[in-house]
This record gives structure tokens, sequence and C-alpha cells, in this order.
């Protein structure tokens, strides 16, 4: 959950960090931050089927608090996360 300057990434890949965003987007249809977004809010859904608690997701998986964790994983899935866990424990 560590975030990589996207100066970084481009040199690593000889592109600018422009060309790199634009490839990025066009690729898979989302900026970096988006997809990154997207990947931790599927890792927070393993997580909270499995149990774990959603102020230890969110700390685990590097949000802020568990509010952060709330409106991201309710906008990508419309439920909040304590309520997923309701239902997924069925």
């Amino acid at each position: 959950h560590q975030s990589l300057p996207l100066d970084h990434l481009g040199e690593a890949l000889g592109l600018s960090k422009f060309h790199l965003l634009r490839t990025f987007q066009k690729e898979t249809g989302l900026s970096p931050r988006q997809w990154a977004m997207q990947l931790r809010t599927r890792r927070a859904k393993g997580l909270l089927r499995n149990g774990m608690a959603a102020g230890e997701v969110a700390h685990q998986l590097g949000f802020v608090d568990q509010s952060h964790l709330n409106r991201h994983f309710r906008a990508a899935y419309g439920i909040t996360p304590g309520r997923y866990q309701s239902v997924a424990k069925r």
C-alpha cells in the first residue's frame, strides 16, 4: 500500500510520467491512483470476508482511518464494509 512516485516508475520504464499516465489510462481505463484504490478495496473485501474488523482492515491497507475505507468501499460496492461483512458471513 505504499505509493510509488510516477517519476520513479516512469524512469524505470523509460517513459516520462505524462506518457506513463496516458498509456496506463489507455490500457486500464483508470488512472494509476484509481487502479490502486480499486486494488485496495478488493483486498479489503477479502479481509472482511475472513473476519477482520473494518478498523483493522483500514489500518492494514493504509487507509487514513475507517471512514476513509467506508467512503471508498461504499463508492466501489454500494455497501459499507460492516454491512458487507455481515452479509458475507451468512
